[in-house]
């Protein structure tokens, strides 16, 4: 990737460890402030706008504590001139909500990134559990 979007990725990583130790505030700065902004995690249904994102990061956030530093395996990404995207694994161990024991955690992880007055910002992030193959009948409701 170009060096200021390499930039960006090392802080948004760096944001990531911070999410799983329960500080949000890095990842916050990182965030687009736009009304098309969205998030989509494993705890509940893609929300827009950033009032509504900063209330679901917050309430995911709440669970974790003495998150260890995660690790990324990336999987494919581009840089175009406004828009750039990630996908990654995202894998780490983190203590939920009041339990001592580290639990690992694995994500499958697409973030957008929007350039914004200059500076690159994430405009939408989608995270799953969905690591490995599934049968077809996992998805049924």
């Amino acid at each position: 990737m170009s060096g200021t979007v390499d930039l960006l990725l090392e802080q948004y990583h760096r944001a990531l460890d911070a999410v799983v130790s329960g500080n949000s505030a890095p990842m916050k700065e990182l965030i687009s402030r736009r009304d098309d902004v969205t998030l989509a995690n494993p705890l509940g249904p893609p929300v827009r706008g950033w009032e509504n994102v900063e209330k679901t990061m917050d309430h995911a956030i709440s669970h974790f504590r003495e998150g260890e530093p995660t690790r990324f395996e990336r999987i494919s990404e581009f840089v175009g001139t406004e828009l750039a995207y990630i996908v990654e694994l995202e894998r780490t161990r983190v203590k939920i909500a009041g339990s001592d024991e580290l639990v690992p955690i694995a994500l499958r992880v697409t973030t957008i990134f929007h350039l914004e007055d200059g500076a690159w910002k994430v405009l939408h992030r989608h995270a799953d559990p969905i690591t490995a193959p599934r049968s077809i009948e996992t998805i049924v409701q």
